[in-house]
Protein backbone atom coordinates (compact mmCIF):
# COMPACT_ATOMS: atom_id res chain seq x y z
CA UNK A 1 0.00 0.00 0.00
CA UNK A 2 1.18 3.52 -0.82
CA UNK A 3 2.81 5.24 2.17
CA UNK A 4 1.24 8.45 3.43
CA UNK A 5 1.92 10.66 6.40
CA UNK A 6 -0.97 10.35 8.88
CA UNK A 7 -0.67 14.02 9.85
CA UNK A 8 -1.07 15.08 6.22
CA UNK A 9 -4.25 13.04 5.90
CA UNK A 10 -5.55 14.70 9.07
CA UNK A 11 -4.53 18.12 7.75
CA UNK A 12 -6.28 17.48 4.43
CA UNK A 13 -9.56 16.57 6.14
CA UNK A 14 -9.15 19.38 8.69
CA UNK A 15 -9.02 21.84 5.79
CA UNK A 16 -12.22 20.44 4.28
CA UNK A 17 -10.85 18.40 1.38
CA UNK A 18 -12.12 15.03 0.18
CA UNK A 19 -9.82 12.12 1.09
CA UNK A 20 -8.91 9.57 -1.56
CA UNK A 21 -9.71 5.89 -1.25
CA UNK A 22 -6.00 5.14 -0.76
CA UNK A 23 -5.64 7.70 2.02
CA UNK A 24 -8.61 6.35 3.95
CA UNK A 25 -7.49 2.73 3.57
CA UNK A 26 -3.97 3.65 4.71
CA UNK A 27 -5.30 5.42 7.78
CA UNK A 28 -7.61 2.53 8.75
CA UNK A 29 -4.79 0.03 8.27
CA UNK A 30 -2.66 2.16 10.59
CA UNK A 31 -5.41 2.10 13.18
CA UNK A 32 -5.53 -1.70 12.96
CA UNK A 33 -1.77 -2.28 13.24
CA UNK A 34 -1.27 0.45 15.87
CA UNK A 35 1.08 2.51 13.70
CA UNK A 36 -1.37 5.40 14.11
CA UNK A 37 -1.63 6.79 17.64
CA UNK A 38 -4.69 7.51 19.73
CA UNK A 39 -3.93 11.21 19.38
CA UNK A 40 -3.99 10.92 15.59
CA UNK A 41 -7.27 8.98 15.71
CA UNK A 42 -8.72 11.73 17.91
CA UNK A 43 -7.52 14.46 15.54
CA UNK A 44 -8.92 12.59 12.54
CA UNK A 45 -12.27 12.07 14.28
CA UNK A 46 -12.49 15.76 15.20
CA UNK A 47 -11.61 16.77 11.63
CA UNK A 48 -14.38 14.51 10.29
CA UNK A 49 -16.78 15.82 12.95
CA UNK A 50 -16.32 19.42 11.76
CA UNK A 51 -15.68 18.89 8.02
CA UNK A 52 -17.98 15.90 7.35
CA UNK A 53 -17.43 13.31 4.61
CA UNK A 54 -19.04 12.91 1.22
CA UNK A 55 -20.87 9.63 0.52
CA UNK A 56 -17.90 8.05 -1.32
CA UNK A 57 -15.61 8.79 1.63
CA UNK A 58 -18.13 7.23 3.99
CA UNK A 59 -18.38 4.12 1.78
CA UNK A 60 -14.61 3.72 1.65
CA UNK A 61 -14.26 4.22 5.41
CA UNK A 62 -17.02 1.67 6.06
CA UNK A 63 -15.48 -0.95 3.76
CA UNK A 64 -11.99 -0.42 5.13
CA UNK A 65 -13.19 -0.77 8.72
CA UNK A 66 -15.22 -3.87 7.86
CA UNK A 67 -12.15 -5.44 6.22
CA UNK A 68 -9.97 -4.65 9.26
CA UNK A 69 -11.32 -7.74 11.03
CA UNK A 70 -13.00 -11.09 10.47
CA UNK A 71 -15.64 -11.18 7.73
CA UNK A 72 -18.01 -14.14 7.85
CA UNK A 73 -18.14 -16.51 4.91
CA UNK A 74 -21.39 -18.43 4.57
CA UNK A 75 -20.53 -20.27 1.34
CA UNK A 76 -19.86 -23.59 3.15
CA UNK A 77 -23.15 -23.50 5.04
CA UNK A 78 -26.43 -24.94 3.80
CA UNK A 79 -28.70 -21.94 4.22
CA UNK A 80 -32.25 -22.12 2.89
CA UNK A 81 -32.98 -18.41 3.29
CA UNK A 82 -31.38 -14.95 3.24
CA UNK A 83 -29.06 -13.64 5.96
CA UNK A 84 -30.81 -10.68 7.58
CA UNK A 85 -30.33 -8.47 10.60
CA UNK A 86 -31.52 -5.40 12.48
CA UNK A 87 -29.60 -2.68 14.26
CA UNK A 88 -31.01 -0.26 16.80
CA UNK A 89 -29.40 2.99 17.86
CA UNK A 90 -30.46 2.12 21.40
CA UNK A 91 -33.19 3.07 23.81
CA UNK A 92 -34.74 2.45 27.21
CA UNK A 93 -36.52 -0.89 27.39
CA UNK A 94 -35.35 -1.80 23.88
CA UNK A 95 -35.86 -5.55 23.77
CA UNK A 96 -36.89 -5.77 20.09
CA UNK A 97 -34.00 -8.10 19.14
CA UNK A 98 -35.35 -10.85 21.44
CA UNK A 99 -38.52 -10.97 19.36
CA UNK A 100 -37.28 -10.03 15.90
CA UNK A 101 -34.58 -12.69 15.47
CA UNK A 102 -36.82 -15.72 16.18
CA UNK A 103 -39.69 -14.23 14.15
CA UNK A 104 -37.44 -13.81 11.09
CA UNK A 105 -36.01 -17.31 11.61
CA UNK A 106 -39.52 -18.77 11.79
CA UNK A 107 -40.34 -16.98 8.52
CA UNK A 108 -37.38 -18.58 6.71
CA UNK A 109 -34.55 -16.10 7.25
CA UNK A 110 -31.23 -16.47 9.06
CA UNK A 111 -30.23 -13.88 11.68
CA UNK A 112 -26.60 -13.87 12.89
CA UNK A 113 -26.99 -11.00 15.36
CA UNK A 114 -23.96 -9.57 17.14
CA UNK A 115 -25.15 -7.19 19.84
CA UNK A 116 -23.54 -4.73 22.24
CA UNK A 117 -23.46 -3.92 25.93
CA UNK A 118 -25.30 -1.00 27.51
CA UNK A 119 -24.06 2.44 26.57
CA UNK A 120 -24.84 5.45 28.74
CA UNK A 121 -28.50 5.42 29.77
CA UNK A 122 -29.47 2.77 27.17
CA UNK A 123 -29.49 -0.92 27.98
CA UNK A 124 -27.51 -3.50 26.00
CA UNK A 125 -28.90 -6.68 24.46
CA UNK A 126 -25.63 -8.46 25.34
CA UNK A 127 -26.19 -7.70 29.04
CA UNK A 128 -29.80 -8.86 28.89
CA UNK A 129 -28.88 -12.27 27.48
CA UNK A 130 -26.46 -12.75 30.36
CA UNK A 131 -29.60 -12.89 32.53
CA UNK A 132 -30.23 -16.39 31.15
CA UNK A 133 -28.19 -19.00 33.07
CA UNK A 134 -25.81 -21.00 30.89
CA UNK A 135 -26.41 -18.88 27.77
CA UNK A 136 -23.08 -18.50 25.95
CA UNK A 137 -22.86 -14.92 24.67
CA UNK A 138 -19.31 -15.44 23.31
CA UNK A 139 -19.15 -18.68 21.27
CA UNK A 140 -16.51 -19.12 18.58
CA UNK A 141 -17.45 -18.19 15.01
CA UNK A 142 -17.88 -21.82 13.90
CA UNK A 143 -20.46 -22.44 16.65
CA UNK A 144 -22.17 -19.12 15.99
CA UNK A 145 -22.55 -19.83 12.29
CA UNK A 146 -23.61 -23.45 12.83
CA UNK A 147 -26.43 -22.43 15.20
CA UNK A 148 -27.51 -19.68 12.78
CA UNK A 149 -27.65 -22.34 10.06
CA UNK A 150 -29.52 -24.95 12.10
CA UNK A 151 -31.88 -22.83 14.21
CA UNK A 152 -32.16 -19.80 11.96
CA UNK A 153 -30.97 -17.27 14.53
CA UNK A 154 -28.22 -16.75 17.08
CA UNK A 155 -27.68 -13.65 19.20
CA UNK A 156 -24.24 -13.18 20.72
CA UNK A 157 -22.05 -10.39 22.10
CA UNK A 158 -19.57 -8.25 20.25
CA UNK A 159 -16.26 -9.91 19.53
CA UNK A 160 -12.84 -8.23 19.13
CA UNK A 161 -12.30 -10.03 15.82
CA UNK A 162 -15.10 -8.08 14.07
CA UNK A 163 -14.15 -4.66 12.59
CA UNK A 164 -11.08 -4.36 14.79
CA UNK A 165 -10.32 -0.81 13.67
CA UNK A 166 -13.71 0.33 14.91
CA UNK A 167 -12.88 -0.71 18.48
CA UNK A 168 -10.02 1.79 18.63
CA UNK A 169 -11.92 4.51 16.80
CA UNK A 170 -15.02 4.13 18.97
CA UNK A 171 -13.05 4.15 22.23
CA UNK A 172 -11.34 7.38 21.16
CA UNK A 173 -14.58 9.01 19.97
CA UNK A 174 -16.16 8.22 23.32
CA UNK A 175 -13.58 10.31 25.21
CA UNK A 176 -13.11 13.11 22.68
CA UNK A 177 -16.71 14.37 22.17
CA UNK A 178 -16.89 13.07 18.59
CA UNK A 179 -19.52 10.35 19.07
CA UNK A 180 -22.17 12.41 17.25
CA UNK A 181 -20.38 12.46 13.88
CA UNK A 182 -22.76 10.97 11.29
CA UNK A 183 -19.98 9.67 8.97
CA UNK A 184 -18.29 7.95 11.90
CA UNK A 185 -21.60 6.59 13.21
CA UNK A 186 -22.35 5.22 9.74
CA UNK A 187 -18.99 3.49 9.36
CA UNK A 188 -19.09 2.11 12.90
CA UNK A 189 -22.53 0.54 12.57
CA UNK A 190 -22.22 -0.73 9.00
CA UNK A 191 -18.68 -2.10 9.29
CA UNK A 192 -19.78 -4.47 12.06
CA UNK A 193 -23.07 -5.46 10.43
CA UNK A 194 -21.58 -6.02 6.97
CA UNK A 195 -18.85 -8.21 8.49
CA UNK A 196 -21.61 -10.68 9.36
CA UNK A 197 -22.18 -11.31 5.64
CA UNK A 198 -25.71 -9.92 5.50
CA UNK A 199 -28.04 -9.83 2.50
CA UNK A 200 -30.37 -7.26 4.07
CA UNK A 201 -30.42 -4.85 7.01
CA UNK A 202 -33.09 -2.77 8.69
CA UNK A 203 -32.14 0.12 10.96
CA UNK A 204 -34.26 1.09 13.96
CA UNK A 205 -33.35 4.75 14.50
CA UNK A 206 -34.73 5.89 17.84
CA UNK A 207 -35.57 9.57 18.28
CA UNK A 208 -36.67 11.40 21.41
CA UNK A 209 -35.67 12.14 24.98
CA UNK A 210 -34.53 8.57 25.62
CA UNK A 211 -32.59 8.19 22.38
CA UNK A 212 -29.06 8.82 21.21
CA UNK A 213 -30.67 11.03 18.55
CA UNK A 214 -32.82 13.54 20.43
CA UNK A 215 -33.86 15.54 17.35
CA UNK A 216 -35.58 14.50 14.15
CA UNK A 217 -32.90 16.18 12.01
CA UNK A 218 -30.16 14.10 13.63
CA UNK A 219 -32.18 10.87 13.36
CA UNK A 220 -32.93 11.52 9.69
CA UNK A 221 -29.28 12.33 9.05
CA UNK A 222 -28.17 8.98 10.48
CA UNK A 223 -30.90 7.09 8.62
CA UNK A 224 -30.22 8.73 5.26
CA UNK A 225 -26.47 8.22 5.57
CA UNK A 226 -26.69 4.52 6.42
CA UNK A 227 -29.21 3.78 3.65
CA UNK A 228 -27.05 5.66 1.11
CA UNK A 229 -23.73 4.11 2.16
CA UNK A 230 -24.80 0.49 2.65
CA UNK A 231 -23.89 -1.80 -0.29
CA UNK A 232 -26.71 -4.23 0.59
CA UNK A 233 -30.49 -3.68 0.60
CA UNK A 234 -31.03 -1.48 3.67
CA UNK A 235 -34.00 0.37 5.11
CA UNK A 236 -34.33 2.65 8.11
CA UNK A 237 -37.37 3.16 10.31
CA UNK A 238 -37.41 6.09 12.73
CA UNK A 239 -39.25 5.12 15.92
CA UNK A 240 -40.40 7.03 18.98
CA UNK A 241 -38.21 6.99 22.10
CA UNK A 242 -40.11 9.47 24.26
CA UNK A 243 -41.32 6.69 26.57
CA UNK A 244 -40.13 3.30 27.75
CA UNK A 245 -40.50 0.61 25.05
CA UNK A 246 -43.09 -1.92 26.15
CA UNK A 247 -43.86 -2.31 29.84
CA UNK A 248 -40.41 -3.37 31.12
CA UNK A 249 -36.98 -1.81 31.51
CA UNK A 250 -33.96 -3.53 32.99
CA UNK A 251 -32.66 -7.02 32.27
CA UNK A 252 -34.67 -9.89 33.70
CA UNK A 253 -37.90 -7.89 33.35
CA UNK A 254 -37.23 -7.31 29.65
CA UNK A 255 -36.38 -10.97 29.04
CA UNK A 256 -39.68 -11.99 30.65
CA UNK A 257 -41.68 -9.41 28.66
CA UNK A 258 -40.05 -10.65 25.44
CA UNK A 259 -40.99 -14.25 26.20
CA UNK A 260 -44.53 -13.20 27.10
CA UNK A 261 -44.70 -11.46 23.73
CA UNK A 262 -43.50 -14.52 21.81
CA UNK A 263 -45.87 -16.89 23.63
CA UNK A 264 -48.79 -14.51 23.24
CA UNK A 265 -49.29 -13.95 26.97
CA UNK A 266 -49.12 -10.16 26.45
CA UNK A 267 -48.16 -7.80 23.63
CA UNK A 268 -47.96 -4.09 24.37
CA UNK A 269 -49.49 -2.41 21.27
CA UNK A 270 -46.81 0.22 20.52
CA UNK A 271 -43.97 -2.29 20.90
CA UNK A 272 -45.92 -4.72 18.71
CA UNK A 273 -46.19 -1.99 16.08
CA UNK A 274 -42.38 -1.58 16.04
CA UNK A 275 -41.76 -5.35 15.91
CA UNK A 276 -44.19 -5.78 13.02
CA UNK A 277 -42.72 -2.88 11.04
CA UNK A 278 -39.09 -3.94 11.43
CA UNK A 279 -39.79 -7.61 10.74
CA UNK A 280 -41.99 -6.84 7.74
CA UNK A 281 -39.31 -4.60 6.27
CA UNK A 282 -36.71 -7.35 6.67
CA UNK A 283 -38.92 -10.00 5.06
CA UNK A 284 -39.44 -7.72 2.06
CA UNK A 285 -35.72 -6.87 1.82
CA UNK A 286 -34.85 -10.56 1.92
CA UNK A 287 -37.41 -11.59 -0.67
CA UNK A 288 -39.41 -13.62 1.85
CA UNK A 289 -42.50 -11.48 1.21
CA UNK A 290 -43.60 -9.47 -1.82
CA UNK A 291 -45.13 -6.62 0.16
CA UNK A 292 -45.78 -5.37 3.67
CA UNK A 293 -49.26 -6.91 3.93
CA UNK A 294 -47.98 -10.36 3.03
CA UNK A 295 -45.07 -9.93 5.44
CA UNK A 296 -47.37 -8.96 8.33
CA UNK A 297 -49.57 -12.03 7.64
CA UNK A 298 -46.51 -14.29 7.83
CA UNK A 299 -45.31 -12.65 11.06
CA UNK A 300 -48.70 -12.98 12.72
CA UNK A 301 -48.92 -16.60 11.62
CA UNK A 302 -45.57 -17.64 13.15
CA UNK A 303 -46.50 -15.81 16.35
CA UNK A 304 -50.01 -17.29 16.57
CA UNK A 305 -48.77 -20.84 15.83
CA UNK A 306 -45.96 -20.60 18.39
CA UNK A 307 -43.24 -21.05 15.77
CA UNK A 308 -41.36 -17.87 16.74
CA UNK A 309 -41.42 -18.86 20.43
CA UNK A 310 -40.11 -22.28 19.41
CA UNK A 311 -37.19 -20.68 17.55
CA UNK A 312 -36.34 -18.58 20.63
CA UNK A 313 -36.35 -21.71 22.80
CA UNK A 314 -34.15 -23.58 20.31
CA UNK A 315 -31.66 -20.69 20.17
CA UNK A 316 -31.43 -20.45 23.97
CA UNK A 317 -30.92 -24.20 24.29
CA UNK A 318 -28.35 -24.36 21.45
CA UNK A 319 -26.29 -21.65 23.13
CA UNK A 320 -26.24 -23.44 26.47
CA UNK A 321 -29.31 -21.99 28.17
CA UNK A 322 -32.16 -23.94 29.83
CA UNK A 323 -34.30 -25.97 27.45
CA UNK A 324 -37.43 -25.20 29.53
CA UNK A 325 -36.92 -21.43 29.90
CA UNK A 326 -40.21 -20.55 28.18
CA UNK A 327 -42.18 -23.05 30.24
CA UNK A 328 -40.55 -22.34 33.61
CA UNK A 329 -38.99 -18.84 33.59
CA UNK A 330 -39.31 -18.46 37.38
CA UNK A 331 -37.15 -21.54 37.84
CA UNK A 332 -34.22 -19.94 36.00
CA UNK A 333 -34.54 -16.15 36.15
CA UNK A 334 -33.71 -14.20 39.28
CA UNK A 335 -35.53 -11.07 40.43
CA UNK A 336 -34.20 -8.67 43.07
CA UNK A 337 -35.75 -9.40 46.50
CA UNK A 338 -37.67 -6.13 47.00
CA UNK A 339 -40.73 -5.53 44.82
CA UNK A 340 -42.85 -2.41 45.15
CA UNK A 341 -45.47 -0.62 43.08
CA UNK A 342 -44.87 3.12 42.67
CA UNK A 343 -47.87 5.43 42.67
CA UNK A 344 -48.14 9.04 41.51
CA UNK A 345 -48.84 11.77 44.04
CA UNK A 346 -52.05 12.64 42.17
CA UNK A 347 -54.20 11.31 39.38
CA UNK A 348 -54.50 12.05 35.67
CA UNK A 349 -53.39 10.91 32.24
CA UNK A 350 -49.74 10.15 31.50
CA UNK A 351 -48.62 13.08 29.37
CA UNK A 352 -44.83 12.90 29.11
CA UNK A 353 -42.07 10.59 30.24
CA UNK A 354 -38.36 11.45 30.62
CA UNK A 355 -36.96 8.19 29.32
CA UNK A 356 -33.34 9.24 29.69
CA UNK A 357 -33.72 9.84 33.43
CA UNK A 358 -35.53 6.51 33.74
CA UNK A 359 -32.64 4.76 31.97
CA UNK A 360 -30.13 6.44 34.28
CA UNK A 361 -32.16 5.38 37.32
CA UNK A 362 -31.68 1.72 36.31
CA UNK A 363 -27.93 2.32 36.55
CA UNK A 364 -28.43 3.76 40.03
CA UNK A 365 -30.28 0.56 40.98
CA UNK A 366 -27.20 -1.41 39.89
CA UNK A 367 -28.58 -2.48 36.51
CA UNK A 368 -25.94 -0.61 34.48
CA UNK A 369 -22.38 0.63 34.56
CA UNK A 370 -21.03 3.89 35.96
CA UNK A 371 -17.58 2.86 34.68
CA UNK A 372 -16.74 0.17 32.12
CA UNK A 373 -15.51 -2.31 34.74
CA UNK A 374 -18.66 -2.22 36.88
CA UNK A 375 -20.59 -5.49 37.22
CA UNK A 376 -24.25 -5.41 36.15
CA UNK A 377 -27.03 -6.61 38.44
CA UNK A 378 -29.46 -8.31 36.08
CA UNK A 379 -32.11 -8.81 38.78
CA UNK A 380 -33.13 -5.16 39.25
CA UNK A 381 -35.39 -3.12 37.01
CA UNK A 382 -38.93 -2.08 36.19
CA UNK A 383 -42.05 -3.93 35.12
CA UNK A 384 -45.70 -2.96 34.44
CA UNK A 385 -44.64 0.48 33.16
CA UNK A 386 -47.46 2.87 32.36
CA UNK A 387 -47.74 4.30 28.85
CA UNK A 388 -48.44 7.80 27.54
CA UNK A 389 -52.23 8.21 27.49
CA UNK A 390 -52.89 5.81 30.42
CA UNK A 391 -55.10 7.01 33.27
CA UNK A 392 -53.29 6.87 36.61
CA UNK A 393 -54.81 7.03 40.10
CA UNK A 394 -54.15 5.61 43.57
CA UNK A 395 -55.25 2.16 42.43
CA UNK A 396 -53.15 2.20 39.25
CA UNK A 397 -49.35 2.31 39.72
CA UNK A 398 -46.92 4.09 37.44
CA UNK A 399 -44.55 1.11 37.52
CA UNK A 400 -43.34 -1.81 39.64
CA UNK A 401 -39.74 -1.61 40.91
CA UNK A 402 -37.42 -4.53 41.69
CA UNK A 403 -34.51 -3.51 43.93
CA UNK A 404 -31.99 -4.96 46.36
CA UNK A 405 -32.48 -2.51 49.23
CA UNK A 406 -35.03 0.01 50.39
CA UNK A 407 -32.78 3.06 49.93
CA UNK A 408 -32.18 2.40 46.22
CA UNK A 409 -35.85 1.51 45.75
CA UNK A 410 -36.95 4.80 47.35
CA UNK A 411 -34.48 6.77 45.20
CA UNK A 412 -35.78 5.06 42.05
CA UNK A 413 -39.39 5.75 43.05
CA UNK A 414 -38.64 9.45 43.49
CA UNK A 415 -36.92 9.61 40.08
CA UNK A 416 -39.85 7.84 38.44
CA UNK A 417 -42.43 10.20 39.94
CA UNK A 418 -40.39 13.18 38.75
CA UNK A 419 -39.91 11.64 35.28
CA UNK A 420 -43.57 10.98 34.54
CA UNK A 421 -45.87 13.98 34.13
CA UNK A 422 -49.65 13.71 34.36
CA UNK A 423 -52.32 15.81 32.66
CA UNK A 424 -55.90 16.35 33.87
CA UNK A 425 -57.10 16.03 30.27
CA UNK A 426 -56.95 12.88 28.08
CA UNK A 427 -53.72 12.56 26.10
CA UNK A 428 -53.41 11.26 22.54
CA UNK A 429 -51.45 8.03 22.28
CA UNK A 430 -48.40 8.72 20.07
CA UNK A 431 -47.49 6.59 17.05
CA UNK A 432 -44.48 4.35 17.55
CA UNK A 433 -43.48 4.58 13.88
CA UNK A 434 -42.51 8.09 12.84
CA UNK A 435 -40.95 7.68 9.41
CA UNK A 436 -39.63 5.04 7.00
CA UNK A 437 -36.68 5.57 4.66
Amino acid sequence: MTQFLPQEIIRKKRDGHVLSEQEIKFFVQGISNNSISEGQIAAFAMAVYFQDMVIEERRTLTTAMMSSGHVMDWSLFDLNGPILDKHSTGGVGDKISFMLAPIIAACGGHVPMICGRGLGHTGGTFDKFETIPGYNTTPDFATFQKITEQVGCAIIGQTPEIATADRRVYATRDITATVESIPLITASILSKKLAAGLAGLVMDIKVGNGAFAETMDFAEGIAESIVAVSPIPTSAIITDMNQVIGHAAGHVTEVVESMDYLTGKSREPLMHQVVLSLCAELLCLGGLADNESEAVRKIEQVLDEGLAAEKFAQMVSALGGPSDLLEQPDKHLKYAPLKQAVFASGSGYVNTMNSRDIGLSIIQLGGGRKVATDPVDHSVGYADFCKVGDYIDQQTPLVTVYANDQASLDAAAETLRNSIQLSPEPVKVPDAIIKKL
